[in-house]
């Protein structure tokens, strides 16, 4: 990367406190590859400080930064003849744009699609033809899907619903598209639609939920790479949990696949389509196998212990795989040996491994990871229970930059997969409905009860923090649990969820209607129970919020309202505003967010 000097310089290094290191280290994710130029590729990279899209011609050598916007850019893809690089362009992070075009060895961006206004993106197919399908998502239209057959002529309409629905993917002779949708209501759980792409018209469908009633998704993994060929690689959850089976659309026929392993499941085609990469997610790990179709035959792609993000197979059977630990840094390694992008500047320091916890809850046992301070001692020590967003999602045994600062200012940090989290069954995902926020609360709750009771944590400086849905539960905590947290830190948080519901971007409004069982009209006293501005005159403790001014999933004006009545009654409150969307992409912004939180933290339990 010609740009990729770290913004600190070798001399300055000593200096800088290493959980900003850990922060400023050039950073890569897994290599995207064109299906048709595979010695082309593109990557982001927070090389310049700011995370960014990159070119790379792996014949040559070269890369070349492609985007460069003050608030960064991380949506992008390459066609499959890998000449041009398609890149998402929003205003300052609000998620609503138009998707630009750009040559691969650079040049001027033009508009990919003329004649698509602005919408959030619902998924983007590209053909090796030529063919473009683009998936929008708008509060006036909801969802539809258009189509540039060839790549030639104005964009078709070929898919519209108020339900939210995106593009799945495009078979590799561009003959055929797989839609998930939720047109039976439910967010939570999709149903599979596959369309000609020649006029639109239904060749299968596939839906688990039987008309809603069942709470079972499917997930469009991926065509066969190979020509003429219809199968199509599909995520399904009917034995209690995430696995993949092969669906043909056009057979009509389901292959079950023989992958007996405990926790989730998921995979790509290798590029020959005779062989799968199973990346497996199980109790906060990761790890990966080759799967052989015919054969049914299961082995053991070796990786160390710790958290695998993204594979891929390249043409030679190699995986490139993205890596890392609690402990030690990402990095995109090759089952062919060594590392396959290393980006340039100092490496960011390691932090501590983290021990698994297992507590019971009220709903089953509760998965939980801990770290703890270095040469601090036996304990107790001031904890931060650090929440995860999502809500469906998890944390992992990965390198995270944030809670290791926490653990090098002497704090021990708690990481609890509630109710709600992923990688635990679908039962355990799923059961966070109705009583949204509450439930997780509920774990987290009894997290913190064997937290202190071990002796890890002292009773009397313990911090809430989180953001997005954990900024959510952050804020819901610390007024429906007054006595049991010290101090509150959100970021981006849904704090009045009536007024978050009315301004959010539609697809999270079908989420909302989908966890609440409504609208906040249908059922007022639902959402009344698990928003956090219910109960903001119970907050007893100093509470930090941040928030950007452009966020569509948290929008700002329902973090005001809740901001105004702490403000009324005088509570101990500090807020920080920022000229971004849901989060930052900018490294030295992200810094100076968790340097005010941290500076908010000492201050008041000092």
């Amino acid at each position: 990367m010609t740009s990729g000097e770290s913004s600190v310089g070798k001399d300055e290094a000593a200096d800088v406190p290493a959980w900003e290191q850990r922060f400023r280290a050039p950073r890569v994710s897994l290599p995207e590859w064109a299906e048709e130029a595979p010695e082309r590729a593109l990557f982001v990279s927070n090389a310049t400080g700011t995370y960014e899209l990159y070119a790379w011609d792996r014949g040559t050598g070269v890369q070349r930064q492609v985007t460069d916007r003050a608030n960064g850019t991380t949506d992008g893809v390459l066609t499959p003849d890998g000449r041009h690089v398609w890149w998402f362009s929003d205003t300052d992070g609000d998620e609503f744009g138009v998707w630009m075009r750009q040559p691969f060895e650079g040049g001027a961006d033009v508009v990919a699609v003329a004649g698509l206004a602005a919408s959030y993106p619902a998924g983007l197919a590209l053909g090796a033809d030529g063919t473009v399908v683009v998936g929008r998502s708008t509060d006036d239209d909801g969802s539809t899907v258009h189509v540039v057959r060839g790549g030639v002529g104005e964009p078709v309409e070929i898919y519209r619903h108020r339900e939210s629905a995106g593009v799945g993917d495009l078979s590799h002779d561009s003959s055929l598209l797989a839609v998930e949708h939720t047109e039976h209501g439910d967010a939570m759980h999709s149903s599979l639609r596959v369309l000609r792409v020649s006029d639109g018209g239904v060749v299968a469908e596939l839906d688990d939920t039987k008309g809603g009633t069942e709470e079972l998704g499917l997930a469009v993994l991926g065509f066969s790479p190979v020509d003429g060929d219809t199968r199509l690689l599909v995520g399904h959850q009917r034995r209690g949990r995430w696995e993949p089976m092969i669906w043909d659309p056009v057979a009509g026929t389901e292959t079950e696949l023989a992958i007996d392993l405990p926790g989730d499941v998921s995979a790509d085609w290798y590029p020959d389509g005779s062989a799968l990469v199973v990346g497996h997610s199980f109790e906060a790990r990761g790890e990966l196998w080759r799967y052989e179709i015919d054969s049914a035959e299961l082995v053991r792609i070796e990786t160390p212990a710790g958290s695998v993000s993204g594979a891929t197979a390249r043409p030679d059977g190699s995986v490139e795989y993205l890596w890392s630990s609690a402990a030690e840094p990402p990095v995109v390694r090759s089952t062919a040996g060594g590392v396959v992008l290393d980006p340039p500047g100092a490496k960011a320091p390691r932090s501590v491994p983290v021990e698994t916890v297992w507590v019971d809850g009220p709903g089953g046992r509760v998965h939980a990871l801990v770290q703890r301070p270095e040469g601090a001692g036996d304990g107790p020590y001031p904890t931060v229970f650090e929440v995860h967003g999502g809500p469906t999602w998890h944390d992992s045994d990965a390198f995270a930059s944030g809670p290791a600062a926490w653990v090098d200012h002497g704090f021990a940090v708690v990481r609890v997969n509630y109710r709600g989290s992923t990688g635990y069954g679908r039962e355990w995902t799923d059961a966070l409905k109705h009583r949204v926020g509450l439930i997780e609360l509920e774990d987290i709750g009894a997290v913190r009860e064997w937290a202190v009771s071990s002796g890890l944590a002292d009773p009397e400086r313990l911090v809430l923090s989180g953001g997005s849905w954990g900024g959510f539960l952050t804020l819901l905590g610390i007024g429906t649990q007054p006595q049991a947290w010290t101090l509150g830190v959100a970021a981006v948080p849904v704090a009045d969820y009536v007024k978050a519901y009315e301004d959010e971007m539609e697809a999270l409004k079908a989420l909302d209607r989908t966890l609440f069982g409504g609208t906040p009209q249908e059922v007022p006293e639902r959402y009344a129970a698990s928003s956090p501005i219910t109960y903001v005159d119970d907050v007893r403790v100093p509470v930090y919020i941040s928030a950007g001014m452009n966020d569509p999933r948290c929008p700002i004006q329902q973090v005001e309202n809740y901001v105004d009545r702490l403000a009324a009654r005088g509570a101990v409150h500090e807020v920080y505003r920022y000229e971004a969307g849901h989060g930052s992409l900018v490294v030295e912004e992200r810094i100076k967010q968790v340097r005010l939180e941290i500076d908010f933290v000492k201050r008041h339990l000092d």
